[in-house]
């Protein structure tokens, strides 16, 4: 069965630095895009980062951007993400992701992972 693990979340002042890790089972993981996404309490889930089955490619979000990296480890089966210079705003629950296209390129299956808390405060 198909299993998302994070961690290393935690408390970290604003300015420092967190690593999150994802650890995938139960798939060909490297045939895959993995994602990154964020929930903060009573807003919206917002997709962070993305990186491609081969990481060649990476996509972040605007108020990420120069700040997080994505990375990946297809031996492992874990996808990372650095967090730099971290602010007050980016605290939040932390989600894994992946999902299954459609033939017209819409998302037929995900999966997550039950998140991450990271708390950003002085």
């Amino acid at each position: 069965e198909v299993q998302l693990v994070e961690s290393g979340g935690g408390l970290v002042q604003p300015g420092g630095s967190l690593r999150l890790s994802c650890a995938a089972s139960g798939f060909t993981f490297s045939n895959y895009h993995m994602r990154w996404y964020r929930q903060a309490p009573g807003k919206e889930r917002e997709l962070v980062a993305v990186i491609s089955s081969s990481a060649d490619n990476t996509h972040y979000a605007d108020s990420v951007k120069g700040r997080f990296t994505i990375s990946r480890d297809n031996n492992k089966n874990t996808v990372d993400l650095q967090m730099n210079s971290l602010k007050p705003e980016d605290t939040a629950v932390y989600y894994c992701n992946f999902f299954i296209r459609d033939t017209l390129g819409a998302p037929k299956l995900e999966y997550w992972g039950k998140g991450a808390q990271v708390t950003v405060s002085s």
